[in-house]
Formats: structure tokens, C-alpha cells, sequence
């Protein structure tokens, strides 16, 4: 329900707005594993979301590439 809801989201915007979400993620993702090689990190599981945000919003970019 939650991803369906965010894939929406994501095919509503425009390639610029997915592309500097796309940065925005990338720079969580650095964050969140920075926190846990210093073992700052207490929910690790963000780390796979995020991966996966990630890849819906390259998925995102390339449909709107190609069409």
C-alpha cells in the first residue's frame, strides 16, 4: 500500500524533481552508513529502504527516459 502509494508519487514528477530526489537519497544513503560504521545507527533496516527508493527512482527516470 505505502510503495504503491510512493510509485504514484514518484511517476507524478517531473525528471528534474527526480533527480535531485534522487541525490537527496543518495546522500541519506552515505549518512545512514556512515552512522553505522560508527555504530550510531539504531534502525538498520532504513538502509535497505532507502536502496530501494533508490532504485524506484532510477526505474522512475529510465521509463520516462525511453518513453
Amino acid at each position: 500500500m505505502k510503495n504503491s502509494k510512493y510509485n504514484e508519487d514518484l511517476r507524478a514528477k517531473s525528471v528534474n524533481e527526480l533527480s535531485e530526489e534522487l541525490v537527496a537519497a543518495k546522500k541519506e544513503l552515505f549518512n545512514l552508513r556512515f552512522q553505522n560504521a560508527t555504530n550510531q545507527l539504531d534502525n538498520t533496516a532504513r538502509i535497505k529502504d532507502v536502496r530501494r527508493n533508490i532504485a524506484r527512482i532510477q526505474t522512475c527516470l529510465t521509463e520516462k527516459s525511453r518513453a
